[in-house]
């Protein structure tokens, strides 16, 4: 852009030339100003924590035997390697043993335990419902009242709504419940967020296991995510749409195969142009390649096309790492016993350093 000097100006008038130039200088300057302030959404980084949500048919089960939760070195390391955010899968039923009850406070302290060591190495945290839309066996929009889910919603936000280190990762994976049904109930919990007050950001999935891939797919119901969840209204405009996406033949995440070194972009693209058209925002809560060739090629090349369009990302979390996760797990990035990363590492701690740096 070029600016042109006013012209010269005599000594008692310096002051206002001086002062017009400045003026003129601002507002040729305050749109890019604007733009560099609202281009780039992209700002969390990070990885699954999980355990918390282990053995989900050992009702509340025995912490340490059959679940746990992160210790501060897992915190540590991660933050080690550039990111910001762990997403904290837990169970449900281990938090509110009875629908429309108190939340147990032991398991309500382990989670402010959490929160707490993740914000002591200036990380966020996704309280992440890991329960598939159910509760003790009954699905959200088919047996279980919307209200059921609301009032969790209601009582966990109402603990952690002062903090904005605090991310609402309303369910992990909704399935076997039709796309409209879903968004009420969705809607349903984002009310119940918000009328206690709590402006944090919350993560909205689709149904279908809110597959990147199937976004704008009709499943259970004739109606796709892509059309279902644009009732989602949220008067506090803190919201994304969030969606997993695995590199296998079925995108299923039970196999360490890739399909290809382009099938990482070629699955999010449909995504990410539905969230520009529509003007919202997506976080990528799961995803996970092996370690062969392919694969790498094609974490690098998804993490790029992320980076490329942080106009509509916030961000991803890697699946998964956490202490009891199998030395042969394919997506696991846990360090080993010595410290030492495994082969995914390098490939996410660049891509996090240059969404936290």
């Amino acid at each position: 852009m070029h600016l042109h000097a006013p012209r010269r100006c005599s000594t008692h008038r310096y002051s206002t030339c001086l002062f017009i130039a400045c003026l003129t200088m601002l507002l040729a300057w305050l749109p890019l100003l604007a733009l560099a302030q609202t281009a780039r959404e992209l700002r969390y980084a990070g990885v699954n924590l999980a355990g918390a949500e282990f053995n989900s048919s050992s009702k509340p089960g025995t912490l340490y035997k059959d679940y746990l939760y992160p210790g501060e070195s897992d915190y540590a390391y991660f933050a080690s390697k550039g990111m910001n955010t762990v997403r904290l899968p837990f169970l449900w039923e281990r938090l509110q043993p009875q629908a429309n009850a108190a939340l147990d406070a032991t398991q309500l302290s382990y989670l402010h335990t959490a929160v707490n060591r993740a914000k002591a190495r200036q990380m966020s945290v996704v309280l992440d419902v890991h329960n598939y839309a159910k509760y003790d066996g009954k699905r959200i929009g088919n047996d279980l009242p919307d209200a059921v889910f609301a009032d969790l919603w209601r009582r966990l936000a109402s603990e952690f709504k002062d903090d904005d280190a605090v991310i609402f990762g309303l369910m992990n994976e909704p399935n076997g419940v039709d796309a409209v049904a879903w968004a009420r109930a969705a809607q349903a919990g984002l009310d119940a967020i918000r009328e206690t007050g709590a402006r944090n950001l919350v993560l909205v999935p689709g149904t279908a296991y809110t597959g990147a891939h199937s976004w704008n797919s009709i499943w259970y119901g004739g109606v796709s995510n892509a059309e279902a969840l644009l009732a989602i209204n949220d008067p506090a405009d803190r919201i994304a749409f969030e969606v997993h996406q695995y590199l296998d033949n079925d995108y299923s995440g039970t196999s360490g195969q890739c399909q290809s070194e382009q099938i990482g972009v070629q699955k999010l693209q449909g995504f990410t142009q539905w969230l520009k058209q529509h003007g919202k925002r997506g976080f990528l809560g799961e995803f996970g390649a092996g370690t062969d060739a392919t694969c790498m090629a094609a974490l690098k090349a998804m993490l790029q096309h992320i980076d490329d369009n942080g106009d509509v990302w916030l961000g991803w979390t890697w699946w998964a790492a956490g202490a009891w996760w199998k030395p042969d797990y394919p997506f696991n990035v846990q360090p080993d016993k010595e410290g030492n990363d495994k082969p995914q590492m390098p490939t996410l701690s660049a891509a996090a350093r240059r969404v936290t740096q």
